[in-house]
């Protein structure tokens, strides 16, 4: 059994919008009962413990719900973590053999700009061991450093792209848009086509695209786990 921590973002707000953002929680749900239905230990976290925020986009409704999604609405202890996850700083990088980061909008404005994140990511990472995220998830790996370098330079890595964020209309209402900055940072960005599955595997560092990216996301990390 591996001991694998679920980072997510806290942040509620979509910029100057006045709407609600959070995690996408099939992004969560999905990675979360594969997780746990292989036999591994599921911790829930968040920078200093807040509760987790889900977005309101992401609420499972209808016919077309993602399974996953209503299963964890509908699961008293997967809420329970949500509303009071783990606290990050309580969290030593060598207690953990993997972290998964979901999505959600959330994570470009709090993941992506703390220093917390950044180097626990870092001290993992170092220890040879697995970081994994799907969607805005990788916006949490823009600060990491290896030896003064960017974590993702020269590594092939997906996110949600920016033909993407234009076309759910928030180009210019998130702090930056994550594929570019990746790109930027030297990222060899793989790209499928907008909203249809897809995810990448290199090495120890496992990401996908977006929300339907989810399920195969879950499936390399399970498999990298052993």
């Amino acid at each position: 059994m591996s001991k694998v921590l679920i980072l997510s973002t806290a942040h509620a707000r979509l910029g100057e919008t006045g709407n609600k953002t959070g995690v996408w929680l099939e992004e969560l749900a999905a990675p979360y009962y594969a997780l746990k239905e292989a036999g591994h230990e599921v911790t829930i976290a968040s920078l200093a413990g807040a509760p987790i925020p889900i977005d309101p986009n992401s609420e499972p409704e209808g016919e077309d719900a993602a399974p996953d999604a209503r299963r964890f609405k509908q699961d008293g202890d997967a809420m329970a973590a949500l509303n009071a996850p783990a606290d990050l700083a309580g969290i030593q990088p060598e207690d953990v053999d993997a972290v998964f980061v979901p999505g959600g909008h959330g994570a470009v404005w709090d993941l992506a700009h703390s220093d917390a994140v950044a180097n626990f990511l870092a001290a993992v990472w170092q220890q040879d061991k697995i970081l994994a995220s799907v969607c805005h998830g990788p916006a949490a790996l823009v600060g990491v450093k290896i030896d003064g370098e960017p974590l993702v330079k020269g590594r092939r890595i997906s996110a949600f792209t920016d033909s993407e964020e234009r076309g759910v209309g928030l180009e210019e209402v998130v702090p930056f848009l994550l594929e570019s900055r990746l790109r930027e940072l030297g990222a060899e960005v793989e790209t499928g086509p907008d909203m249809e599955p897809k995810a990448v595997a290199d090495g120890r560092l496992i990401t996908g695209q977006n929300p339907m990216s989810s399920e195969e996301v879950a499936r390399l990390l399970v498999k990298a786990l052993g």
